[in-house]
């Protein structure tokens, strides 16, 4: 017998629509299999076997995460199809921070009213997402819940689950003075600092969609809602051929509080101000919003999505492998005996 239930529905929940969203997402879903997903969407558990083979001391490395307040910018535009792009970003790049490989993921929608089409539309973002970081998309979870979210808001979060090898994960024990600090470039705002931006720019009640001059013509809202980007393939070719020391993913808190978490005590990350590529959209945000300098590196990536610590002796060769793997990377600083974590001059 086909499952429904029509006192649910008029509460507002409609299990058949989540049936509905299911089936449209497994088209999306199915480009992420790899070799250990082991499971099919809409069981209870997401499946994967795990292949150790030629690792000394696997170990596994987990990163859960969600959007956060920039989905306010898909629902505005009701555009759905990139925001999931993020949620993997967002775990994703965590965890590549101490060397693991991402294997799986796993996904949580919770939505005020379950519309299949535009689930499926998220999901489509999840899984490009996955492709992009070679993580295979095991299950999730779509959860509608009428009163708590508006009909047509939405949250989103994620898991996932890597592996390293003990030996191989990233010593931030060696970091010393002189070793270069390596920038890769970001994408725009990513998923971070939503909550400034949204006031800064009052997007709820100006309009986000007109061509906007210092942004190359593009509009506030196109620009804000380009996915974080996803590092996991550079930062794995390059730990192949050179001894990477410390990994920062530049999230919530900026410089300030991002990098010196990968720096042990006594050392700082000096960052040549100068030497940063700012993307036009964080001028733009610091001009509109009368937001002092120092505030914007706590907040912001401001075009450094990620920093990577080298020998000085390695950072050419860095360069060429990062270059070669789509990354216009480019030294932006270096370590400092300190105990200031960052200096930013």
């Amino acid at each position: 017998m086909k499952s429904m239930s029509d006192s649910y529905k008029a509460a507002g929940v409609d299990i058949t629509a989540g049936y509905k969203a299911v089936e449209l997402m497994k088209q999306h879903i199915a480009k992420t299999i790899t070799a250990g997903a082991a499971s099919d969407i809409g069981g209870f558990g997401g499946l994967f076997e795990l292949d150790v083979k030629g690792m000394e001391q696997p170990v596994l490395v987990s990163g859960t995460d969600g959007v956060g307040t920039k989905l306010k910018l898909a629902f505005l535009l009701d555009k759905h199809d990139t925001i999931g792009i993020d949620c993997v970003a967002m775990c994703v790049n965590d965890i590549i921070c101490c060397g693991a490989k991402p294997l799986f993921f796993l996904d949580y929608i919770a939505c005020g009213k379950n519309v299949p089409e535009k689930i499926a539309e998220i999901v489509k973002g999840v899984t490009e997402g996955c492709v992009q970081s070679s993580a295979a998309l095991i299950g999730g979870e779509t959860a509608e819940m009428p009163g708590f979210y508006g009909i047509d808001e939405y949250d989103l979060a994620g898991f996932s689950v890597g592996v390293v090898d003990k030996p191989k994960v990233f010593d931030n024990s060696k970091v010393k003075e002189g070793d270069v600090i390596i920038g890769l470039p970001s994408s725009g705002v990513h998923s971070n600092g939503f909550s400034l931006v949204r006031k800064v720019f009052d997007i709820e009640n100006k309009g986000i969609t007109s061509p906007v001059a210092e942004l190359g013509g593009k509009s506030l809202g196109e620009t804000l809602l380009t996915p974080t980007k996803i590092y996991v393939k550079p930062v794995l070719a390059l730990s192949e051929q050179v001894a990477i020391k410390a990994v920062s993913h530049i999230t919530g808190g900026g410089f300030y509080e991002n990098i010196p978490r990968s720096i042990p005590k006594g050392y700082s990350a000096k960052i040549d101000k100068s030497a940063v590529k700012i993307l036009p959209i964080f001028h733009l945000i610091a001009k509109t919003g009368k937001i002092p300098e120092r505030d914007m590196f706590n907040t912001f990536n401001m075009g450094i999505g990620m920093s990577i610590v080298v020998d000085k002796n390695d950072a050419d060769r860095a360069l060429e492998i990062l270059k070669a793997n789509g990354e216009d990377a480019y030294i932006i600083g270096e370590i400092v005996k300190s105990d200031e974590g960052v200096i930013i001059a």
